[in-house]
This record gives structure tokens, sequence and C-alpha cells, in this order.
């Protein structure tokens, strides 16, 4: 199952994400089984910090694609700028700017991979993933 949308490039396209998010998962059943309702919240964040970061770092659209394959939620979000985003250390101290640490815990890492113009930010998050 797979789902795919363009967003404008403004802040209402977080919250039109993370409904996209929400309302596909619920929607999806895998295997006849309903993805746990932590594994959709957890979602619904990445893909949250991943819009994020599209509409305050770029110029342009973004869109999300979601996909499941049985195991895993794939999350891929693109976006028109070529600028990797960085994941920054941890630090107590600073407000904000924690997205990327938030979607590497959560998946285990991302990857950024190069498309015209800009760049898809693309994580797996397991199904089976018990609370963090």
């Amino acid at each position: 199952m797979r789902i795919s949308k363009e967003f404008a490039g403004t802040s209402g396209a977080i919250a039109a994400a993370r409904l996209l998010t929400n309302s596909f998962l619920r929607g999806a059943g895998t295997g006849g089984a309903a993805v746990r309702e932590d594994t959709v919240e957890r979602a619904v964040l990445v893909v949250s910090e991943l819009v994020t970061n599209a509409v305050r770092h770029t110029d342009g659209p973004c869109g999300v694609e979601l996909r499941i394959d049985g195991r895993a939620v794939e999350i891929s979000v693109w976006d028109t700028s070529s600028d990797a985003p960085v994941a920054m250390g941890p630090d107590p101290t600073r407000i904000g700017r924690h997205g990327m640490e938030i979607v590497a815990v959560l998946c285990g890492g991302y990857t950024v991979t190069p498309r015209r113009p800009g760049k898809h930010v693309s994580a797996r998050l397991p199904l089976d993933a018990a609370g963090a």
C-alpha cells in the first residue's frame, strides 16, 4: 500500500501531512491487523518533523510518500533544496532544532537522496516497534 501527495511549501503543509499520515495508517491494515497506535503516532511525528524542515528551509513545494511493505512504514519527504538536513548532537539547553535527532532515534537513521530539483529524505519505521 502506498500514498503520495504534494503540498505547497507553507505552514499548512505540516498539518495536512500529519492528517494524511494518520488517515493512511489508520485505514491501512497489514495482513488483516491494524497498524498499532504507537506506530501511527511515531509515523505522524516523523512526517511532521520532515515536512517542517521542508517548509522552513526551502522555497517551494514539498511532498510526502508513505508505503507499507509488511514490516515497516517507509516515509519519504521531498523538497526543492539540495541542502541535506543536519542532525545536531544532544544539547539539553537548545530550544528547537531536534527534528532530525527525533527521526534518527525513531527510525534508526535516515537517508538523503538527490532529486531534481532538491532531495528526498527517507526513513523506515518498523511496524512492530514497541514503545520507545
